[in-house]
């Protein structure tokens, strides 16, 4: 091949490359503007279904006990065959599991929401100039209750330079990736942090010994709504606003993983 012929093929490449990059910024854009206006619209009837749920509960519990208490104003045989004929006993048994189901699915759906809000979000932030370290100890701490009964905790840290960066987002993204890693191990595991740098990048990993993510669903991980968990757990929004967030750092985020032995999430900064 003629240097002519390795020039050309450098910047096809290149081109290639900023055109897949384009097409996932606007993607990621269209999604921020579609995320600000759900979140928005969601959020007050929720808030008001949240409210009313614990209305509700305080009201079924006095309910039973005012019949309760009148009950025993009739005659023992007459209580039995009301309670038989409207499942008095079913009721009073089933209704707590109920209430316990809505309010679960309920907090999924404000999660959800604030996820979604956290698009919105991405460009209201400053660049500072900060030390990760700083970020990964206090969001460790955060989580630490969350991994204790999950994982033993591992640390590698390197003598990092301060890096230009937005704190509160870093830290958004080391979180979710620390989320990811106790909910993909089964009983109890290791997450390992590791530090490092060199004369381009500042970078941290979280590793785990979960379950490992096939190599076909590598790119899926990345799609919006899309989750291994079992259901109820994770929104599908992690990764892709953990994406974004490096995205907008310039940075790159990197997964290697094996079935049966764990992955490893990489965060790269540019130094500069």
């Amino acid at each position: 091949m003629s240097v002519e012929q390795s020039e050309n093929e450098h910047l096809k490449s290149k081109f290639d490359r900023l055109t897949e990059q384009l097409m996932h910024s606007e993607k990621l854009a269209s999604l921020g503007q579609l995320a600000a206006g759900v979140a928005h619209e969601i959020n007050n009837p929720i808030g008001y279904v949240a409210s009313n749920l614990g209305s509700l509960k305080e009201y079924i519990d006095s309910l039973i006990k005012l019949i309760r208490e009148g009950s025993v104003q009739l005659p023992a045989d007459q209580v039995t065959a009301l309670k038989k004929k409207y499942d008095f006993d079913y009721i009073v048994q089933d209704l707590p599991q109920l209430l316990v189901q809505s309010e679960a699915g309920l907090q999924r759906v404000i999660e959800i929401i604030g996820d979604l809000k956290d698009f919105s979000y991405l460009e209201e932030a400053e660049f500072i100039e900060a030390d990760l370290h700083s970020g990964i100890r206090s969001t460790l701490n955060i989580i630490a209750n969350e991994l204790k009964y999950k994982a033993e905790l591992k640390l590698n840290f390197a003598d990092l330079p301060r890096i230009q960066c937005i704190p509160s987002q870093i830290n958004q993204v080391l979180l979710n990736l620390l989320m990811n890693a106790a909910q993909a191990i089964k009983g109890h595991g290791v997450i390992t942090v590791t530090t490092g740098y060199d004369e381009h990048w500042v970078w941290f990993s979280v590793a785990d010994t979960g379950a490992g993510i096939p190599a076909e669903k590598i790119e899926e991980i990345y799609q919006p709504f899309y989750t291994t968990k079992p259901k109820g757990q994770g929104t599908g929004l992690g990764l892709v606003l953990s994406r974004s967030i490096v995205d907008k750092h310039t940075g790159v985020l990197e997964v290697t993983s094996e079935l049966g032995v764990g992955s490893c999430f990489t965060v790269k900064l540019p130094r500069n």
